[in-house]
């Protein structure tokens, strides 16, 4: 499946789930300060399926008796603004609006996904004189004032990334963090109080072993995992990550798949995606989905996936 093809799924059927593996436990320990929703990979668009999924996976996320004290949505909230017209985007932002942000009953706190960019994929000088072009746009739905940032929230620190770097119109992205925020990171880990547990937040994996089966990368007698499907610099990233062992997390999307993947002390876990094969169904052996994620003061932490009924 190409991933630059999502507006042809406009027209939907849904597809059967099946059971999803659960990674962690639902039952409390002392010393939780902090429980979180995680949500990933909406894809939103104007139609009934996604208006009704999105829906059910509020109710069901508002109706949790233990319930998360915020959310936190790692991108690619709507179908696909990269190679969308300008009229397109606006009407996908406008489902995303009224299917899920005007109706979410928590504090949200976000991060772009790579579909989130306008005109990444569209040739024209027209398109990237207009002041919505790239992360423009998705930074004014946002309501993000930097394309990266802080959170400290009860002894935890969240660092929220950007994941996508343009990489020519013809494949519009690649993974990988820009030398200006790279060089915040550094900044911000260096600063950051060691008693703080931090938990890394972006779209595209930065360390992911289900990134082998997204498609047919072994085809040609090697493993090729594309640059777009995981953090291109992911060894740069793991070479900072590694000096601080407050790093504890590190939390994405992007691939619809999930993993926890472990290495030098830092769990990555990809969780994912809400509308599972783009409201289609199953994506290979995971169906839509959220994750609960609870943090502790220890700096220990238990992950849940939770399928939910979409249709």
């Amino acid at each position: 499946m190409e991933r630059r093809d999502f507006l042809k799924y406009i027209a939907i059927t849904g597809l059967a789930s099946s059971a999803l593996p659960s990674y962690g436990s639902n039952h409390k320990k002392p010393g939780r300060p902090l429980r979180i929703a995680h949500i990933t990979d909406m894809h939103i668009f104007p139609g009934k399926v996604p208006q009704k999924g999105i829906e059910n996976l509020l109710q069901e996320i508002h109706s949790l008796d233990d319930k998360p004290d915020f959310v936190i949505n790692t991108g690619d909230n709507i179908m696909d603004a990269l190679r969308a017209t300008k009229e397109e985007t606006k009407l996908q932002w406008q489902a995303w609006e009224e299917y899920f942000k005007s109706k979410l009953q928590y504090k949200l706190y976000n991060c772009i996904g790579n579909h989130d960019i306008w005109g990444w994929g569209l040739d024209g000088q027209t398109v990237k004189e207009d002041p919505l072009y790239g992360k423009n746009w998705a930074l004014n739905q946002l309501g993000l004032k930097s394309r990266y940032y802080t959170l400290d929230n009860n002894g935890w620190r969240f660092v929220f990334l950007d994941s996508s770097a343009f990489a020519g119109i013809e494949d519009a992205y690649t993974a990988r963090l820009d030398d200006e925020q790279f060089l915040w990171l550094e900044k911000t880990l260096k600063n950051t109080s060691p008693k703080l547990h931090v938990c890394i937040v972006s779209h595209i994996p930065i360390l992911s072993a289900s990134v082998f089966f997204d498609g047919e990368n072994e085809k040609s007698g090697d493993w090729d995992v594309p640059g777009a499907w995981m953090h291109i610099d992911a060894r740069k990233i793991k070479d900072l990550l590694k000096q601080y062992p407050n790093v504890k997390l590190a939390i994405s999307g992007h691939i619809h798949l999930a993993d926890k993947t472990e290495y030098l002390g830092i769990t990555y876990a990809c969780n994912g995606a809400a509308c599972g094969a783009w409201w289609k169904g199953n994506y290979q052996e995971f169906p839509p989905a959220y994750a609960m994620i609870d943090l502790y003061d220890d700096g220990s932490f238990r992950t849940q996936l939770i399928e939910y009924n979409w249709k």
